[in-house]
């Protein structure tokens, strides 16, 4: 049951890091108030598999845009027009909000179109939803505990 429930936080995380709409908060304070796992590793997993979603996102963004002028690419010319001067605006340290509902996705993908290199991507990324799931297994340890 372990090693099926940290793989399930992992997966939880990794999808709803990706464009599909999840959220893996709960899984974790689950986990968390189940008490047999360590608070500590299940952050950790978290955070690995929320960014590596990320990095789908990134992926996307990087290596898709061959096809943005095809009718069935799912974003406007206009919104990638949008979401760049967003980015140019703000820069690369908007990476750390990845972790935001509805406008994080974006952010990342938005990153990859901006070539943005993937050291600094994991790192940025990384260190934001690191410190929310943080938060998050911190409060579900004290609430049930």
């Amino acid at each position: 049951m372990t090693a099926a429930s940290v793989l399930g936080l992992f997966l939880s995380a990794f999808v709803s890091a990706t464009l599909v709409p999840m959220s893996s908060e709960v899984v974790l304070a689950a986990l968390i108030a189940a008490n047999g796992l360590d608070a500590v590793m299940l952050v950790a997993v978290a955070t690995a598999g929320n960014t590596l979603g990320a990095v789908v996102n990134w992926l996307l963004g990087r290596f898709c845009l061959r096809w943005r002028h095809s009718k069935w690419f799912p974003v406007g010319e206009d919104r990638l027009e949008k979401g760049m001067d967003w980015f140019r605006r703000y820069g690369i340290w908007s990476l750390l909000l990845a972790w935001l509902p509805v406008v994080g996705d974006p952010i990342t993908f938005v990153a990859g179109m901006a070539r943005v290199r993937l050291p600094l991507f994991l790192l940025l990324v990384a260190a934001g939803k690191g410190a929310r799931y943080a938060i998050i297994g911190a409060v579900s340890r004290d609430i049930f505990s």
